[in-house]
């Protein structure tokens, strides 16, 4: 457990960088009162107590000029030294360090292990160096694990990483630390810090997605690959249409002003190519990272969002489209 105001350290960088906070809020606190209690006395010792009171000249001390020009400077030059130790281990990825890569977009994190498993929730083994391999499909987003005191910002376009080696097994929290549109509040996932025994068991039940029934795989891809941060399974409003009730729709409005039937067809293209058909009162927003399903994994998820609905599978091909008035 932590404190009122550090979570619990559960990284080996974190006692350096606990102690360094730690170091700077205490030295940062003595200067507060002191600076604080000398200006209240001065206030005090000096103050003019009649009117035709002049204060008596006072002369310079030398000391005193010199101490409060080395002191601060020894306390800036010591944090920086300090800091710059602890900034130089934190990215200086070991050689060994198991990577995991980390893809971000809006608004979910996925994390995909070297033998291809994928997952929404980071599963990591104790004691073991782990370097995050990360990118960004959309936007600029943040990977902080407060408990780990590692962060760092995940780019578009390009890779950065981090490392961590974890000290406690547990569950621990994972935000994204920059705005990244609507739904950034709710992009939060959890570390599961676990044995060895048990990290290697998970790793490899989680490979035998192949035993996984079409509609399982897919509500697992629905969690991990974030389709829940724009579309509901409830018919709620979001920044996509809902799944409930879409599938068997003979009357789904395009921007353009045609209709057209909800078949496989077209949640196919829709996941494929989200930009060939936008709906009607809503914006082309959905990354293209989709294209990266497998086969199996495209139909899975077709399978489930079939499942959101009680409609009869439309008679009519995709492709044809009438217009509206």
């Amino acid at each position: 457990m932590g404190d009122f105001w550090l979570p619990e350290a559960a990284s080996t960088i974190a006692p350096e960088v606990d102690s360094l906070f730690l170091f700077v809020t205490a030295v940062s606190a003595i200067l507060l009162v002191g600076v604080t209690g000398a200006m209240l006395y001065f206030v005090y010792r000096y103050r003019r107590q009649s009117p035709g009171e002049r204060p008596a000249p006072v002369e310079e001390s030398k000391l005193l000029e010199i101490s409060w020009i080395v002191i601060p400077t020894i306390l800036v030059l010591l944090v920086f030294n300090w800091g710059f130790k602890s900034y130089v281990k934190m990215h200086a990825v070991p050689s060994e360090a198991y990577e995991i890569r980390v893809e971000a977009q809006q608004w979910n994190f996925l994390f995909e292990y070297p033998n291809g498993v994928t997952s929404d929730t980071l599963y990591v083994p104790e004691g073991e160096k782990v370097k995050m391999r990360m990118s960004s499909a959309d936007v600029l987003h943040g990977f902080f694990i407060p408990a780990f005191r590692v962060k760092y910002d995940i780019l578009p376009n390009r890779y950065t990483s981090v490392w961590f080696e974890a000290t406690k097994e547990g569950d621990y929290d994972l935000f994204c630390t920059e705005y990244c549109g609507r739904n950034h509040s709710e992009m939060d996932k959890v570390v599961r810090v676990v044995s060895q025994d048990a990290f290697d068991n998970w790793l490899e039940e989680a490979g035998t997605s192949e035993d996984i029934p079409l509609p399982e795989l897919g509500k697992q891809l629905y969690s991990q690959r974030g389709c829940q941060g724009c579309h509901s399974l409830d018919g709620s409003e979001m920044v996509g249409p809902s799944f409930q009730g879409l599938y068997g729709r003979t009357d789904h409005e395009m921007s353009d002003g045609t209709t057209l039937a909800v078949d496989e067809n077209y949640l196919r293209e829709s996941i494929l190519k989200p930009e060939a058909r936008i709906v009607a009162g809503y914006d082309n927003l959905m990354p293209g990272s989709y294209s990266s399903l497998s086969e199996r994994q495209l139909t899975g998820l077709i399978e489930f969002i079939k499942e959101q609905s009680d409609k009869e599978p439309p008679a009519s091909d995709q492709g044809q489209t009438t217009a509206t008035n």
